[in-house]
């Protein structure tokens, strides 16, 4: 440990924010190691500053350090200044707590946000001298676990993995933790643990688990190779949003960071039902807070933390049942103080922009809304409830009540889209542009175009994703008419979205590509300055896959996809009806205002089916 460190002295002032690897900031844990029967290490495949702005991570690193038999520990992926000197001294990737190597730890948890941070955990496996591949691994070797969003299909990481965490790791992870304790005071051989926790509801252990193919290339069956192991893993979820644990003494960076301020999550899940987004599906059902504990967390994080911001965090904040009153008790409360509270993102209703203005007194700069569809029939398409009159009527309103800046958010390549519908985003954004609110006006207005990604669990999974060459087509459409004194463009590289597709759909043979890219140098894939497109192809071709059969690929409504044994809670039968709608236009409501979509998650779940607010 005093090598580590007295190396560490030297490397640090030759890299770029040397913060990022020295760890000490206000809210750290900091445990005995020797005291401590359990030691996990959570990483964050991405750099300091995105993961220190994750949410799910100050959770689990809360619901760990709080028991009193295990602790939690922080590991980010490096920059490559960072990465490039600990190879130079042969030092291995540590926790920025204890600087315990990575490897020293008992479990080793990646949170998987993103299919463009696949490469990262290889490399940050590599630089802890821990074997890639689950199967290489031995006795005194931890385990490799993931959960997040991306672990719904984790089969493009599934040879690297020991087990993943389907759901809300809170739910889970003590079960975990107590099975890895007890394995450990036994000295249980590693093949025990891992049937132990293939046992454990929510728990998915690929190696324990056989995937046949067709000579068509297709998923034939995915099927367990062992008794005593589930045919399909269902996701686990907190029943009781309002009494479970919440961090109420985040770690506060040294740093600028994305999000560097306090986060209050108001609920969990989302029912508008937008058929492309897989957070809407993944996380359902909709489960809220209390507003009294809201505030009695609220109090806590701004005593504990010294920010002066707080964020209504949740996949549509504004739908919370009590938003109106909890804004207005938050602003009487901390405004006077200087706080701030903030909305990460606006439907677009006057509603909204009245709860906006009232948590932007002062400072008025831009609004954010998402369309995402240029043409109200595509609209209807992915089910975006929100018509052409509704935004422009949205930002009219917040244009007189001072904002004059605006960033609409839009996706090309959706199902069923046209030049028409391409064209019909230019054509919104010049109205928007164009508006004239009575003592208000409008400076700029910048359209964002990303690419769609089909995603699995959605009603769009059997959908692929438009060629590349035809997404850049769409993007020069807009950009080349998006022309005006107010008008702003700005796009997204089809080649990253089309390697974030392959990963997304992709099966277990797709990790040969991915583990050949990291040899040939890819990572931080996510960060346009670093990515490498053309050792990506390089990648595929030596490994004999084609990656247009998992982007651009339409699969048959029959068929079997490589992530159907795990069960999100929402129905199959219900995705591909949503899917069916789609195609006909037909727009579905939310089921936490409306009627139940019978989407099937409540009774999998066994959840009393509740809209909004109600608490019987």
């Amino acid at each position: 440990m005093a090598q580590l460190l007295k190396t560490l002295e030297e490397i640090l002032p030759r890299v770029e924010k040397p913060a990022r690897y020295w760890g000490g900031e206000w809210n750290q844990v900091k445990k005995d190691w020797q005291a401590v029967p359990i030691h996990m290490a959570l990483c964050f495949p991405d750099i300091y500053e995105v993961g220190m702005s994750h949410l799910g991570s100050k959770i689990l690193y809360h619901v760990v350090n709080a028991r009193s038999d295990a602790l939690m520990e922080r590991v980010y992926a490096p920059w490559v200044d960072m990465e490039k000197e600990l190879r130079a001294a042969d030092l291995p990737l540590f926790s920025l707590e204890t600087k315990t190597p990575l490897a020293g730890f008992d479990l080793v948890g990646f949170t998987l946000q993103y299919e463009m941070t696949y490469t990262n955990v290889l490399n940050m496996l590599d630089l802890a001298g821990i074997p890639l591949r689950a199967a290489e691994r031995g006795e005194g070797d931890p385990f490799v676990l993931a959960g997040g969003p991306c672990a719904f299909n984790p089969e493009p990481l599934a040879p690297f993995l020991d087990f993943v965490v389907l759901g809300e790791g809170e739910e889970v992870l003590g079960e975990i933790l107590d099975l890895a304790r007890d394995w450990k005071a036994r000295r249980g051989a590693r093949a025990d643990f891992l049937t132990a926790v293939a046992a454990v509801p929510g728990v998915y252990v690929p190696a324990f688990y056989d995937v046949a193919y067709r000579l068509d290339g297709t998923v034939a069956a995915v099927r367990p190779n062992r008794p005593g192991v589930p045919e399909r893993v269902r996701k686990r979820v907190v029943r009781d949003f309002d009494k479970v644990t919440f961090p109420e003494r985040p770690v506060v960076p040294f740093l600028d960071v994305v999000h560097d301020r306090v986060m209050l999550e108001l609920f969990r899940g989302c029912a508008r039902g937008c058929r492309f987004c897989q957070a809407g599906m993944i996380y359902r059902p909709v489960r809220e807070k209390d507003m009294a504990t809201l505030l009695a967390q609220a109090e806590k994080l701004l005593k504990n933390t010294g920010y002066g911001e707080i964020s209504l965090a949740s996949l549509s904040s504004l739908d919370y049942s009590h938003i109106a009153e909890l804004i207005d008790a938050l602003v009487n409360q901390y405004g006077t103080e200087g706080v701030r509270v903030s909305l990460p993102s606006l439907r677009a209703d006057s509603f909204a922009v009245e709860q906006a203005r009232k948590v932007h007194e002062v400072r008025r700069s831009s609004l954010t809304f998402a369309p995402e569809a240029g043409s109200q029939r595509l609209r209807n398409v992915i089910n975006k409830n929100v018509t052409e009159g509704d935004l422009l009527a949205t930002v009219e309103t917040a244009a007189e009540a001072g904002w004059n800046a605006f960033k609409l958010y839009f996706m090309l390549g959706l199902p069923t889209e046209t030049d028409d519908d391409v064209l019909g985003i230019v054509e919104l954004a010049r109205k928007v542009a164009n508006l004239k609110p009575q003592g208000g006006r409008i400076t700029r207005v910048t359209v964002s175009t990303s690419n769609f990604v089909p995603k699995p669990h959605t009603p769009f999974q059997w959908e692929g994703q438009v060629e590349r060459e035809e997404l850049r087509r769409r993007q020069l459409l807009v950009h080349e008419r998006l022309k005006g004194k107010r008008l702003e463009h700005r796009w997204h590289e089809p080649e990253q979205s089309f390697l974030e597709a392959v990963f997304s759909k992709g099966d277990r043979r797709t990790a040969a590509a991915l583990e050949r890219a990291w040899r040939l140098g890819c990572r931080l894939d996510g960060w346009s300055e670093h990515f490498r497109f053309d050792l990506w192809q390089q990648a595929f071709q030596e490994t004999g896959l084609d990656p247009t059969f998992y982007a651009n690929r339409k699969p048959a409504a029959g068929e079997t996809l490589p992530w159907d044994h795990l069960d999100p809670g929402v129905s199959k039968e219900f995705l591909l009806q949503e899917r069916e709608r789609a195609l006909s236009g037909e727009r579905t409501p939310d089921c936490s205002r409306e009627r139940c979509s019978a989407c099937g998650v409540c009774p999998a779940l066994d959840i009393p089916i509740r809209r909004r607010g109600e608490t019987k």
